[in-house]
């Protein structure tokens, strides 16, 4: 207001580069006052998550928020710190080796922030706030239910986005906090912690069985007709008999290829095909009859169960209980055990 009201008197009386200068250095004096009132940690964390997702249009998802809100986040902390960040293209986002140096020092600063919330806002590290978590359908919509319930339970400030899906996992893009994977290769960019193992068998409905030959040896699995559960296995499976390390492989060509264990499982029972199953899924059909375990001798190998999560300098606490009470319960989960290295 008082640089408007000097310009406007002054105007007729001050040559054209002093008007500029004037009305430049007033504008500016504007708008630090108005940076600093913004929340600065929140000015980080928005920096950061467009660093790490690419995008201000993905990282305005990932915030629910707008991209201008985002933009506007971004134009304030590079006011603030007198720097261009990010250089921006219809095509690409790169960082400038102020935004370079920016971003890492945020990555501190919003640790350190989270470590502080944690330490003096909650008497004994209790967790809150929301915890992502991306589990398998099998394990996610049964065996894990009753473990995440009574967890709930526990922390009443904590809540829980239990999202199932077998695929892959982008911890940026997907906005996750951890994922539970089953028998995924282990990705040396995260944190992968083994809880357990799942068993598996070989099984087949009767009246499959009864179209074929008897079944004595694992060759004699070449002339059934396969379901595969392509996440796993899709043209061969390998048998082990407990004696070599070397595995029996035997070659299939499926009738039918399915993500879905539950799928794998009800589609043996129709006598559809033979497959590889986690045991504990077909466990009562064994026991009833509905299923015939082939080869006890011979099983194919255990599946890891691992808990992964991306490395960061300072984890929140409802990631560490959550860690914490996965490692507990899930080899004592039915159909799970320890890992042969813990047995």
């Amino acid at each position: 207001m008082v640089c408007g009201y000097f310009l406007s008197v002054r105007l007729a009386t001050v040559d054209g580069p002093v008007v500029k200068r004037i009305y430049v250095r007033c504008m500016t004096d504007e708008n630090m006052k108005r940076v600093e009132r913004i929340d600065r940690v929140e000015l980080m964390r928005t920096f950061v998550r467009i660093v790490e997702t690419g995008s201000l249009s993905a990282a305005a998802r990932q915030l629910s928020t707008t991209q201008a809100t985002v933009s506007r986040r971004l134009q304030s902390l590079e006011t603030l710190l007198g720097a261009r960040l990010l250089l921006r293209t219809t095509h690409a986002t790169k960082l400038t080796d102020d935004g370079e140096r920016c971003y890492q020092h945020a990555r501190r600063v919003i640790d350190s922030w989270l470590a502080l919330e944690d330490e003096v806002g909650q008497a004994e590290d209790e967790p809150v706030g929301v915890l992502r978590v991306r589990a398998p359908h099998a394990f996610g919509q049964d065996q894990l239910l009753k473990p995440l319930t009574e967890f709930l339970q526990r922390y009443p400030q904590l809540s829980v986005e239990w999202m199932l899906n077998d695929k892959s996992v982008d911890f940026l893009s997907d906005n996750l906090d951890c994922a539970i994977r089953v028998g995924a290769e282990v990705d040396p960019a995260t944190v992968s912690v083994m809880l357990a193992e799942v068993p598996r068998c070989v099984v087949a409905s009767p009246a499959l069985l009864a179209q074929f030959p008897p079944v004595n040896t694992p060759e004699d699995l070449l002339v059934l007709p396969w379901i595969a559960i392509s996440t796993f296995y899709q043209r061969h499976v390998d048998l082990f008999d407990g004696l070599s390390m070397q595995p029996r492989r035997i070659a299939i060509t499926p009738r039918l290829s399915t993500d879905s264990l539950h799928v794998a499982r009800n589609t043996v029972l129709t006598g559809l095909g033979v497959a590889v199953v986690s045991s504990w899924t077909v466990k009562e059909d064994i026991r009833e009859g509905r299923l015939i375990h082939l080869l006890p001798e011979w099983q194919p190998a255990a599946l890891p169960v691992h808990l992964v999560y991306p490395w960061s300098r300072y984890y929140p606490a409802r990631l560490r209980r959550f860690l914490e009470m996965m490692k507990q319960v899930m080899p004592d989960i039915a159909g799970m055990r320890k890992p042969v290295s813990e047995q």
